[in-house]
C-alpha cells in the first residue's frame, strides 16, 4: 500500500519500497515481481486514464521508441558485461545525482534539451531495462530536469514506464512466472494497492511543485543506495 502510494504520487518508486520490504518474505524476486506487477496493474491503469490530458505525447512516444530498440541491446550486452560491476557503477551514478540535485538551487525553468536527449534517455533506459529490469532511472532524470509540472512528469513517466510492463508480459508468460499461486496473490493485494492508489492521486494533487521536486531526487538517491546495499 505504502509503495503503491508512493508510485501514484511520484510516477516511480514502487519498486524501491515493495521489492526491498517484500523480497524479506516471499520465497523468491520472481515472486515479488509478479506480484507487483499483477496487483498494481489496474489501479495504475486507472491513474494513467486519469492524467492522459498532461501527457506530451511526442515526446513521450519518441522515448518509448528508442526504449524498445535499448532493450535488445541490453539483452546481448548481458554475455560480456560485469554485471555486480555495472549495477555498483549505476548504484554510485543514482546516488550521487540525487544528492547534488537535492541541493541544487531552485530553477524557475528546465533544461532546454537538444533533439537527441530525449531518444538517448529512452535507449539509455531500453539498456538498461534489457540488462537488469530497471530502465527507468535515464528516463526519470531526463523529465525530472526538463522541470515538467508535477503532473505532466508524473503521467509521461507512469505511461512508459506502463508500456514497458506491458511489452514484458508476454516474456513473464513464456517463463512460466504466472503460477496460479502468484495469480491469487496479486487478485489479494488489489484493494490494499488500490487504497495506496487513492492515497497517492490525493497526495500528489496537494504537494507543492518544489517539494514534489525534492523528494523526486530522493527517490533517486534512494534507488541508487539500495542497488550498492544489494
Amino acid at each position: 500500500m505504502a509503495a503503491e502510494a508512493v508510485a501514484i504520487s511520484f510516477g516511480f518508486g514502487a519498486g524501491l519500497i515493495a521489492v526491498a520490504t517484500l523480497a524479506m518474505v516471499l520465497p523468491t524476486v520472481q515472486d515479488v515481481v509478479v506480484l507487483l506487477t499483477l496487483g498494481c496493474m489496474l489501479p495504475e491503469l486507472v491513474v494513467v486514464l486519469k492524467t492522459l490530458k498532461f501527457v506530451r505525447w511526442r515526446e513521450v512516444i519518441v522515448v518509448l521508441l528508442f526504449t524498445a530498440m535499448g532493450v535488445p541491446l541490453g539483452t546481448a550486452a548481458l554475455e560480456w558485461i560485469n554485471p555486480p560491476l555495472a549495477l555498483t557503477l549505476l548504484g554510485v551514478f543514482l546516488l550521487t545525482v540525487g544528492v547534488v540535485f537535492l541541493f541544487l538551487p531552485a530553477r524557475s525553468e528546465g533544461i532546454a534539451w537538444p533533439r537527441w536527449a530525449g531518444p538517448l534517455a529512452g535507449l539509455m533506459g531500453g539498456i538498461l531495462g534489457g540488462m537488469f529490469g530497471t530502465g527507468g532511472p535515464p528516463i526519470i532524470i531526463y523529465f525530472h530536469l526538463s522541470k515538467l509540472h508535477k503532473s505532466t512528469f508524473r503521467g509521461q513517466l507512469m505511461v512508459v514506464l506502463g508500456a514497458i510492463t506491458l511489452v514484458r508480459l508476454p516474456s513473464y508468460a513464456m517463463a512460466g512466472l504466472f503460477t496460479m499461486t502468484r495469480i491469487w496473490s496479486g487478485l489479494a493485494i488489489i484493494p490494499f494497492v488500490a487504497a495506496g492508489a487513492l492515497a497517492g492521486y490525493h497526495l500528489h494533487l496537494e504537494i507543492k511543485e518544489e517539494t514534489f521536486r525534492k523528494v523526486v531526487s530522493l527517490l533517486l538517491a534512494g534507488m541508487g543506495l539500495l542497488l550498492l546495499l544489494r
